[in-house]
C-alpha cells in the first residue's frame, strides 16, 4: 500500500487532493494546524479510500522541525513514504510599496522553505523502501506577471526552480515535479465565485472558459506519483485551463 503525506489538507485545494489520492487506493497523512477541520476533512476522505487505505491525522505546523518528525513517524506506521504533495503556502497580494522585506521573506519561507524541509525529513525513510517522489503545488503566477503578486509569484517561481535543482541531486530514487496551478474554485475564491460579474471575467480570460475545479489538480497529483508518470521528473506541469495571463486584475493602480 503507497503512503502520500499532504500538507494543509483540512480544507481546499489540500483535502482535494488528499481524497483524489484516497480514491486511487493511496494511504495518507494529512496535516494542518487546526484539529477540528482536520478531523472533518479526514471523516470525509475516509468512505472514498479504496484497498483498505487509510487516512491518519497529524495536527501541526509544518514550518515546526517537531511536526515534520511526526508526520514522517505517521507514515513510517503506514510502512512508509512513497510520496510528498508539498501543498502549504500562499502569499496575500500586495502592492509593491506594501510589500516590506519580512513580506518577502515570510513568502519564501512559507512557500519554499516548508517545502524543502519536509521532503528534506521525508527522503531518508523513502531511500529504505526504495525511492518515491514528491510533487510542490506552485503556481501559474510563478512565470506570468501581474501587479500584486511580486512577493507571491517570486516565492512560486523559486518554488518550481527548487523542483528542477532538487529532482536533479534526488535522481534517480526520488522524482520531483511541481503542478504551476491556474485559477482554482477553492476557498480562496469564495467571494469572486459568488460575483457573476468577477466569475465570468476570470472564465473570459482562460481559453478553457471555467475555472478549475479542485479534481483537476488532483487527477495530475495521481497521474504524477503513479507509474504513469514514473519517467518524469524535474518539471513543471501547468494545470491552468491554458493561461497566458492573471485571470484576476487586482485593482492596483500605478505608483
Amino acid at each position: 500500500m503507497a503512503t502520500a503525506i499532504v500538507t494543509g489538507a483540512s480544507q481546499g485545494l489540500g483535502a482535494a487532493l488528499a481524497a483524489g489520492l484516497a480514491d486511487a487506493g493511496w494511504s495518507v497523512v494529512i496535516d494542518a494546524r487546526h484539529g477540528t477541520p482536520l478531523e472533518e476533512a479526514a471523516a470525509a476522505i475516509r468512505p472514498r479510500a479504496r484497498a483498505g487505505a487509510q487516512v491518519i491525522t497529524v495536527v501541526g505546523d509544518v514550518t515546526d522541525p517537531e511536526h515534520r518528525r511526526r508526520l514522517v513517524a505517521a507514515a513510517r506506521s503506514l510502512g512508509g513514504v512513497d510520496l510528498v504533495v508539498n501543498n502549504v503556502g500562499g502569499t496575500m497580494p500586495q502592492a509593491f510599496m506594501d510589500t516590506s522585506a519580512k513580506i518577502m521573506e515570510d513568502a519564501f519561507h512559507f512557500n519554499v522553505a516548508t517545502a524543502h524541509t519536509l521532503l528534506h525529513a521525508a527522503v531518508p525513510l523513502m531511500l529504505e523502501g526504495g525511492g518515491g517522489s514528491a510533487v510542490n503545488i506552485s503556481s501559474a503566477m510563478g512565470r506570468l506577471a501581474g501587479r500584486g503578486f511580486v512577493a507571491y509569484g517570486t516565492a512560486k517561481g523559486a518554488l518550481a526552480h527548487y523542483t528542477r535543482l532538487s529532482a536533479m541531486d534526488l535522481a534517480p530514487r526520488i522524482r520531483v515535479n511541481a503542478i504551476a496551478v491556474g485559477s482554482v474554485a477553492t476557498s480562496a475564491l469564495d467571494i469572486v465565485m459568488q460575483i457573476d460579474e468577477m466569475r465570468v471575467a476570470m472564465e473570459d480570460a482562460t481559453p478553457l472558459g471555467r475555472i478549475g475545479a479542485p479534481e483537476d489538480i488532483a487527477a495530475a497529483i495521481v497521474y504524477l506519483a503513479s507509474d504513469a508518470g514514473c519517467y518524469i521528473t524535474g518539471k513543471i506541469i501547468e494545470v491552468d485551463g491554458g493561461t497566458e495571463a492573471p485571470t484576476l486584475d487586482m485593482g492596483i493602480p500605478d505608483v
